[in-house]
């Protein structure tokens, strides 16, 4: 049986950081906005259904994700109150009975639909939860997994 997945890739937000008024996910790279290159690879990757959660400049980043990617459902997070409300602004999404949920940062242009059914793979195997982090040098500026043992 092949089990359904819903990507839900954050795009909310507004990337105050980067002293810029566009929004974060609209910056390019290599010619691309940071958002496009992240759901090409969710859409190579084969995942049953995407949809997008916008927030700071809603109407430009759904013009462009649509221009990207043929069949998106778009979101928006009316207030900014966390990651974890973000997920939650696609919440009709995810009563459609999805047997898998992948949440993608849509300012992560690096990720490769490769990367994405790895770390897909495991709940296929009975995993409730995948994880994937990285080593930082620094990790100043980034969110952290506190690892102890095997433990997170």
């Amino acid at each position: 049986m092949v089990r359904s997945c819903l990507s839900i890739v954050l795009a909310a937000g507004e990337g105050t950081r980067m002293k810029s008024f566009l929004p974060k996910v609209l910056h390019k790279v290599a010619g691309l906005p940071l958002i496009c290159h992240v759901v090409k690879q969710v859409e190579l990757a084969g995942f049953s259904q995407l949809a997008v959660v916008v927030g700071a400049g809603g109407k430009d980043v759904t013009k462009v994700v649509q221009s990207c990617v043929k069949d998106v459902m778009i979101f928006e997070q009316k207030e900014r109150l966390g990651t974890a409300h973000a997920v939650l602004s696609a919440r009709l999404a995810l009563q459609k009975g999805i047997d898998d949920v992948l949440i993608i940062f849509g300012d992560t242009p690096l990720i490769e639909h490769t990367s994405l059914t790895r770390i897909r793979a495991p709940l296929a195997m009975g995993a409730d939860v995948v994880v994937a982090g990285f080593y930082a040098p620094d990790p100043t500026g980034y969110g952290r997994l506190i690892e102890k043992m095997v433990n997170l």
